[in-house]
């Protein structure tokens, strides 16, 4: 064991170190004892009161944990302390907490610089990083309904955006090369799934959940109207905003969330989640009587009053290079972005 090493284990202490020892072998707690009704005996542990952000490194992708001393760089501090931690969201969603808990003690406790990142510093990537699915509610605030002259939905309307749409917090998106003229906001709030879900009914759909995100569903208006189905406006590259955080489940109650939609510091859209027509326990669960729903699999869940296409037409003044932008909620931070 090197001296610099052994000095960190040192000071955090015996029990820390059994403790995170006891991460990669003792027998882990279900994530039912937290998730509330309906979730699987046979489910991983899952992290709570935890904050997580994806690090970017070149074209790889890290997990981060945000704390009071920044953010936490997993990858670095578990291979420091030789911590069996998952090190990617992934991992994380699908495999459980295996230690990653005890890591974050540990690092805090020593308060080793190097393991932390100054969040003006960071680089972030997309807070999930490679989802199976990428579903998107339509029309599902009541008063977005209204402003652009649609009925409120009896179901939930789904569409899709796919990988090459995912985009990260503090990005500069590229819309010149778009054939495209009517550029929108839309401010989302985004679920994030835990567990593989199929016929779940309303009551244990949040248990499936593994937390929320900011997102923002960017929209090309002229490419969503071409036709009676609205992919190719809502999922062209870097089109699927996320981030910068993924807080967990247990900190958040979805139906009651304030969310914020700016333009170059101008307020656009400002509602709360109290205004959807379907809340995140119906969208779940209807869509996995539809569909399997995977661990990581993100669901855009709707976007508020307020966005360009819902402005009498002589108002509409389109986004532009240049523009930048911010979606903030509630508890979930604010995912910021520029146009180029």
């Amino acid at each position: 064991m090197d001296e610099q090493r052994r000095s960190f284990l040192k000071k955090t202490g015996a029990a820390g170190v059994v403790a995170l020892a006891a991460g990669a072998s003792a027998p882990e707690p279900s994530f039912a004892q937290g998730a509330g009704p309906g979730a699987s005996p046979g489910s991983p542990a899952a992290p709570k009161r935890m904050t997580f952000v994806t690090l970017r490194s070149g074209d790889a992708y890290g997990l981060g944990v945000k704390t009071d001393l920044g953010i936490l760089d997993v990858i670095k501090t578990a291979k420091f302390v030789r911590s069996p931690a998952p090190t990617t969201i992934e991992d994380l969603i699908r495999r459980g907490d295996r230690g990653l808990t005890e890591l974050v003690k540990l690092a805090l406790a020593r308060r080793t610089p190097g393991f932390f990142v100054a969040e003006d510093r960071a680089e972030f990537g997309p807070c999930v990083t490679n989802p199976e699915k990428i579903l998107c509610v339509g029309l599902n605030y009541a008063r977005h309904a209204r402003e652009t002259n649609n009925p409120i939905p009896k179901l939930p309307i789904l569409f899709n955006k796919f990988n090459n749409a995912r985009n990260s917090h503090g990005v500069t998106l590229s819309v010149s090369s778009i054939p495209a003229e009517k550029l929108d906001y839309e401010s989302d709030l985004v679920i994030v799934m835990v567990k593989k879900a199929r016929n779940v009914i309303e009551a244990e759909a949040l248990s499936y959940v593994f937390g929320y995100c900011n997102g923002n569903d960017f929209t090309a208006r002229d490419l969503q109207s071409r036709s009676s189905q609205w992919m190719i406006g809502k999922t062209c590259d870097g089109f699927g905003l996320l981030g910068p955080y993924l807080v967990t489940a247990d900190q958040v109650d979805p139906n009651n969330l304030k969310i914020e939609g700016t333009v170059n510091g101008e307020v656009r859209q400002s509602s709360n989640t109290s205004d959807m027509v379907f809340n995140c326990a119906q969208i779940v669960s209807y869509a996995s009587t539809l569909m399997t729903l995977a661990p990581g699999d993100v669901i855009y869940t709707g976007t508020p009053e307020g966005v360009i296409s819902g402005y009498p037409k002589e108002k509409q003044v389109w986004l532009k290079a240049g523009d930048r932008l911010t979606t903030t909620i509630e508890k979930l931070g604010t995912l910021r972005f520029s146009l180029a």
